[in-house]
């Protein structure tokens, strides 16, 4: 074999050993990590909660049930923009900065109509899946809270964000059935 012959046996061997490593680590999952664990309940919820809320028609955004056991309870809308701010508020606190005022009347955004509050919605949970995403063992349970969240950890302002738009979530599922809208995590 001359040694032209021998080089691009050579290079051919080696690129399918590239090719075959690099489908080889495709195919293999990286380790789980401390925001990959809590990050797939908290993109879900995301994902579920915009879903939601882009299900519900426009002229709807300003109901909120009035039979029953639901006395004073925010329209529609107020939940949606209440539920932004809250995870506003809590990517803040795990940043150690100041949350928004009054999450609980939907706070200082001013996002009025149905696409202005879904847009704030999908900005907060974005904003939220970075912190998410750079969760570690070594600082997961660093100290981190404030109104909102009261004093906690870092793991556990992000525990009680996905609780919080969970219940939300739960809560808005009542609203969309009443208004014979099944949810379209539900279809």
């Amino acid at each position: 074999m001359t040694r032209a012959v021998g080089r691009v046996v050579l290079a051919a061997a080696a690129a399918a050993v590239l090719v075959v490593t690099a489908f080889v680590r495709a195919q293999s999952p990286s380790p789980p990590t401390v925001g990959s664990t809590v990050g797939q309940w908290w993109k879900m919820l995301g994902r579920d909660l915009v879903a939601l809320a882009d299900a519900m028609p426009e002229d709807k955004w300003n109901f909120k049930p009035a039979t029953g056991e639901f006395g004073n309870v925010r329209t529609f809308g107020e939940q949606i923009k209440h539920a932004a701010c809250a995870n506003e508020a809590f990517m803040l606190e795990i940043e150690h900065k100041e949350p928004p005022a009054e999450c609980e009347n939907g706070g200082p955004n001013p996002a009025k109509t149905k696409a202005e509050i879904l847009q704030y919605l999908r900005q907060s949970f974005a904003r939220l899946d970075a912190v998410v995403d750079g969760l570690t063992p070594a600082n997961a349970l660093e100290p981190a809270g404030g109104r909102y969240g009261g004093q906690s950890t870092r793991l556990g302002l992000i525990t009680l964000a996905v609780w919080h738009g969970a219940d939300h979530y739960g809560q808005l599922v009542v609203y969309l059935r009443m208004n014979g809208i099944v949810p379209p995590a539900s279809r």
